[in-house]
């Protein structure tokens, strides 16, 4: 069965209508927030990182929120391959066992956890990713504002709640509650129009790398904000994801003629959703003119059928397993080497890119 799927913009389809698809091409790569759904897309990573990209020469864009922040980041590394499978291998093993006279794991525990796992992966490794030749970094983060300025016991859930009703009405009135800071390395513009919504954006230093990472990955409820991030505004900042989950965002790469034309987008799914709290809003799934330049790689549903329990891995897994540390590394380790399928496709596609081989959204 064929397991990945091309999905492409009107723009995109047409230059490689006219002139292929070669990795000088590529302008952007987002990385979208998911948890473990992210893991199909190692072997991808790794072979577009680590073999197609490294034939071209441009500068490149790397914009990440949540998992897709840590894969980002992790394509800056040197030896990013050998980074890839180290990730890879240090998010399916994690594990947290609840403290003594608790039944469950407080989200101050796995958030501990977390930055000790961020220090041991990039500690001592931190310019290797700001000063990369060729890739500039963009971390994603959830700014909280009013009530959720700060991290409370009553005034966080308040607050979300707040932010789920707003969000339902407009997703524009989330900016009363929540903004999207961007931490961008080696003084770099964003590549996208960020009027969509309320954005800011903080150069990314050896300063606050680490407490920006791990904000972009702290999903609310499930790990502690991170606050007052040094060259940021005071306050709580969580998971990039909630602002926006799969990055449906105004790329602005250059269109002038072929070169860095495309944004190159590794995705788990088809559909670009645009926040964490627009999941159940399926009527804001589809696409729109943002992606008009844009390649959606993705896995093919009927192939996801056939993985362990029938569907990519996720964090629903984490409960289902329980205490049960082998029986979910098996799932996911199979799921992570099964979509080396999509790798090897996506390099078969490109020795002859057949524009008939995409398919609309």
């Amino acid at each position: 069965m064929q397991a990945l799927h091309l999905h492409a913009g009107p723009k995109a389809l047409a230059h490689i209508r006219e002139h292929g698809l070669r990795p000088e091409h590529i302008g952007v790569i987002p990385g979208a927030a998911g948890g473990p759904k992210g893991l199909i897309l190692g072997p991808l990573d790794r072979f577009i990182f680590g073999e197609w990209l490294a034939q071209s020469q441009q500068q490149v864009d790397l914009v990440g929120a949540s998992i897709g922040a840590w894969r980002m980041a992790t394509a800056c590394l040197n030896g990013s391959v050998t980074a890839f499978e180290r990730l890879e291998h240090d998010y399916i093993h994690q594990h947290y066992e609840p403290l003594p006279g608790h039944k469950r794991v407080s989200a101050q525990q796995v958030s501990e956890a977390f930055g000790h796992s961020l220090q041991a992966f990039y500690g001592g490794r931190i310019a290797e990713v700001l000063s990369h030749p060729r890739y500039t970094l963009h971390i994603v983060t959830s700014h909280g504002r009013h009530i959720l300025h700060r991290e409370h016991p009553l005034g966080t859930p308040l607050g979300y709640a707040g932010a789920f009703l707003s969000n339902a009405v407009h997703r524009k009135a989330l900016g009363a509650w929540l903004e999207r800071v961007v931490f961008s390395g080696q003084g770099a513009s964003l590549p996208f129009d960020a009027q969509d919504f309320r954005t800011q954006t903080v150069a990314l230093t050896e300063g606050n790398f680490m407490p920006a990472l791990q904000a972009s990955c702290s999903i609310p409820f499930a790990l502690k904000a991170v606050h007052d991030i040094p060259g940021a505004a005071a306050g709580a900042y969580w998971d990039g994801g909630i602002t926006d989950y799969h990055l449906h965002l105004n790329w602005t790469a250059p269109t002038q003629g072929p070169d860095r034309s495309i944004v190159l987008y590794p995705h788990f799914q088809k559909n670009v959703v645009p926040g964490w709290l627009d999941k159940a809003l399926k009527w804001r799934h589809g696409t729109s003119p943002f992606l008009d330049s844009t390649i959606v790689l993705a896995p093919n549903p009927e192939w996801v059928k056939t993985l362990p329990n029938g569907k990519l891995p996720d964090r629903q897994d984490f409960m289902t397993y329980d205490r049960d540390l082998p029986g979910r590394v098996k799932v996911w380790d199979a799921a992570a080497r099964a979509s080396q399928q999509l790798a090897d496709e996506f390099a078969q596609w490109l020795t002859q890119p057949d524009p008939d081989r995409l398919q609309p959204w």
